[in-house]
């Protein structure tokens, strides 16, 4: 959905547009599920939609911004929930035909409930990898989620129909979950902008868990607005999750315009980082730093502190912490899993108690080193490519490009830092890449800010993929 002069409908302008009574959120739905009529079948990206509910949803909406009753920046705006969150239209499958038919039965989840509290419309449930884990898998009877930039591509998993949805313009926003970057890897693959929250800061509860010391809620978006956006609405401590953090509620708005100028940001020059990663987005990323260096930031090259060890291990424990959920499953309903899916999970039952007290030690040791680091320096940021290629073909791929050393998200699953991507240029195929900016625990509203600021003065978030409504 776009807007005079061609550019796509972010949750901002749609905000003010509704504000400025130029359009309804009727009318912002309406165009949407026209979308996913339109698109649906090609690009894979829903396994259930709550049309009914959603034109109701909108309708209220509309009668109490018609009030004066404004909920907020997510007030009447449509947004997709990848389905393995459980909400009370339900259902809820994971995209496997494992999962309980029962799980979930009790609905709304916190963050469910914090978006419809702030107005949000939810549009239904879109597709993932299998128990949010594996690669696409043809042989399920589940939609292929595909790639808008080139329908021969892979999207990114696993909060793939979140992903493309929104970059193909069937929604303004919408949740993902990230083990080992799976916001951040479709977001850089479908070219909009995804961010991994502080671990502690969103609530996981009624979320499917793949690895639940790895797990993160996180918004996906057009832009790093939108996203501060729906983190201001997400955010917050809950009983239900044990593992969040009681903290003031933060305006992740209120300093969304501080800009570049002043901040100290480190570029990853660990190996690992161009050995993963092809030349030309080598040079991408050059240029995107050049961009943060004209926009008022100083840079420097800084080697993370044991970031191959926290990479590997984010992968080996979450395959662990997996096994541990679906070990009855898998001995049961082998077959019922799909072949990359069962594969991945059961490799967890290789790891032993005492290779995951280690991983959890060297995990401790590299988030006070990777601070420490941070200190010395006076960073405020780090950034680095998000993958090393642009979106892989479903088969084909040189082994680089599919490779986990491709990956450059999972270490911060394993530190729990925030970490966000954002589209920062193209590859030779005209396949998005993706800048990642990671910060300090807690400094969300920091990094989404810089984001913000570089995507102020670029317009790589703005493209339009071929297959866009």
């Amino acid at each position: 959905m776009t807007v005079d002069g061609g550019e796509p409908l972010t949750v901002q302008s749609a905000g003010a547009a509704l504000r400025a009574g130029r359009v309804t959120s009727v009318e912002l739905v309406t165009t949407l599920h026209a979308a996913a009529d339109s698109l649906d079948e090609t690009l894979g990206t829903w396994l259930a939609r709550f049309d009914e509910q959603a034109l109701a949803a909108a309708e209220e909406a509309d009668a109490e911004l018609a009030r004066g009753i404004d909920r907020g920046p997510l007030h009447g705006i449509p947004v997709g929930v990848k389905d393995i969150l459980a909400t009370d239209e339900g259902p809820t499958t994971a995209q496997s035909l494992v999962l309980d038919s029962a799980w979930g039965v009790g609905g709304d989840g916190p963050v469910i409930r914090r978006l419809r509290a702030g107005g949000a419309v939810i549009m239904g449930k879109t597709t993932t990898m299998e128990f949010a884990i594996g690669r696409p898998d043809f042989s399920k009877p589940f939609p292929v989620p595909r790639n808008p930039w080139n329908t021969e591509r892979w999207t990114g998993g696993s909060s793939s129909g979140t992903g493309n949805g929104v970059a193909s313009g069937q929604i303004l926003a919408g949740l993902g979950t990230d083990t080992a970057g799976s916001v951040r890897l479709p977001a850089a693959y479908n070219g909009i902008t995804g961010h991994k929250p502080t671990f502690g800061l969103v609530p996981k509860s009624a979320c499917v868990p793949l690895g639940m010391s790895y797990d993160h809620v996180g918004p996906m978006a057009r832009s790093a607005w939108d996203c501060a956006a729906m983190l201001g609405v997400m955010a917050g401590a809950d009983p239900s999750d044990r593992t969040t953090v009681d903290r003031p509620p933060e305006d992740h708005l209120a300093a969304i315009d501080r800009g570049l100028d002043g901040l100290r940001i480190g570029v990853i020059a660990n190996d690992a980082i161009a050995e993963g990663s092809a030349e030309s987005t080598m040079a991408v990323l050059a240029a995107a730093v050049d961009e943060l260096t004209a926009g008022g930031a100083a840079v420097e090259p800084v080697d993370v502190p044991l970031y191959d060890e926290i990479s590997i291990g984010a992968f080996l424990a979450l395959q662990a912490e997996s096994f541990a959920w679906h070990r009855s499953s898998l001995i049961d309903r082998w077959e019922d899993y799909g072949r990359p899916t069962r594969l991945t999970i059961a490799q967890g039952a290789l790891i032993n108690a005492g290779d995951l007290v280690q991983i959890e030690r060297v995990r401790q040791v590299a988030r006070v080193a990777v601070l420490e680091l941070m200190e010395q320096r006076r960073l405020d940021l780090l950034v680095g490519p998000t993958t090393g290629h642009g979106a892989p073909p479903f088969s084909g791929a040189a082994p680089s490009a599919t490779s986990i050393a491709s990956l450059h998200t999972p270490a911060w699953n394993s530190t729990g830092f925030p970490a966000l991507s954002i589209p920062m240029g193209f590859d030779p195929d005209h396949l998005p890449l993706g800048l990642q900016l990671i910060g300090r625990p807690f400094a969300d509203g920091l990094v989404l800010a810089a984001g913000h600021g570089y995507q102020q003065r670029t317009s790589w978030h703005r493209q339009l993929p071929p297959h866009h409504r």
